[in-house]
């Protein structure tokens, strides 16, 4: 029989390429990582990888392996779970993927909280794009997904949906911070930080340049990073384009500024929390995804709508 431990090896070899790099990962030894490997490699009377001086290589009869093993070793480890379920165990794991600075700025606070609520559960969080986030939901590689500008996907069930705007935020001393709101053309006539193409309020901001005929006249950063982000804005050298929540911190700090974009040139989308529609879940999933969607109504709606 496959055991769960095995399968995490596994996956975990898959990821480092290297029995060393996987022992450090998990923090266990190169010889307890090798055990685990033959014990596989025992049960399905084949070798799944070949070591060589670089590390290792999967073998054809690994390559199938791998292409199931994600989802073999968390359905495993589902039914581990629903068992301590049945035994009135509250713990586990969940397993969230997001998109997004402001899912990021709502998660933190949210998780914090739920794990001072179930300590015995662990939390782990994947920052992807939106539609990586509801792939893994799909296929049953997460738990739950927390996105923006996402597209409607029929194989997820929507547990919480709440509109957000995108605003500049600037340094206070930025000549734009003067102004009650802003214009496309006023806003491309500085430079702005901004992430790629890959993300939803890029190609939103992109697609509003074009429908009004305007082209970006200064410099323009492109990073995903949401810390160089505000740095940039802080030191006067940027504008960015997010939610205000995001950097909320700073706005309060006085060390950044909102002012809202022009009703033509406003970058509206939605953040949802969704779920898969099929599947028995955990005692931890269920109270991760129930924790959630009251923390999020609260965060958008109040507490006593």
């Amino acid at each position: 029989m496959v055991e769960i431990q095995s399968l995490t090896v596994f996956n975990e070899l898959m990821r480092c390429r290297s029995i060393r790099q996987a022992a450090d990962a998990l923090n266990v030894s190169p010889t307890a990582i090798a055990r685990q490997l033959d014990k596989l490699e025992h049960l399905f009377g084949a070798a799944l990888v070949e070591r060589n001086p670089r590390g290792i290589r999967l073998t054809a009869a690994g390559e199938v392996l791998a292409e199931r093993s994600l989802s073999i070793a968390r359905e495993l480890s589902e039914v581990e779970q629903i068992i301590d379920d049945l035994r009135g165990l509250q713990r586990g794991s969940v397993s969230l993927h997001v998109n997004g600075a402001a899912s990021s700025a709502i998660l933190a606070p949210a998780l914090a909280e739920f794990s001072e609520r179930y300590p015995a559960i662990t939390i782990e969080v994947t920052v992807t794009s939106a539609q990586a986030a509801l792939d893994a939901v799909v296929n049953g590689l997460t738990d739950l997904s927390v996105t923006m500008f996402a597209t409607p996907e029929s194989r997820t069930e929507t547990r919480f949906r709440a509109p957000i705007r995108h605003e500049a935020i600037m340094s206070p001393n930025h000549p734009l911070a003067k102004l009650d709101e802003i214009t496309l053309q006023a806003l491309v006539e500085h430079p702005l930080a901004l992430p790629d193409q890959t993300f939803g309020v890029r190609r939103a901001f992109d697609a509003r340049l074009r429908a009004a005929d305007i082209t970006r006249n200064e410099t323009t950063f492109t990073t995903s990073s949401l810390e160089l982000q505000k740095e940039l804005a802080r030191r006067e050298t940027a504008v960015l384009i997010l939610p205000e929540m995001t950097v909320q911190r700073e706005i309060d700090a006085g060390s950044l500024v909102m002012r809202p974009l022009a009703a033509a040139s406003r970058i509206e989308t939605h953040i949802e929390m969704n779920r898969s529609v099929a599947g028995q879940r955990s005692f931890a999933a269920k109270r991760m995804s129930d924790f959630l969607e009251r923390f999020l109504q609260a965060e958008f709606y109040g507490r006593n709508n």
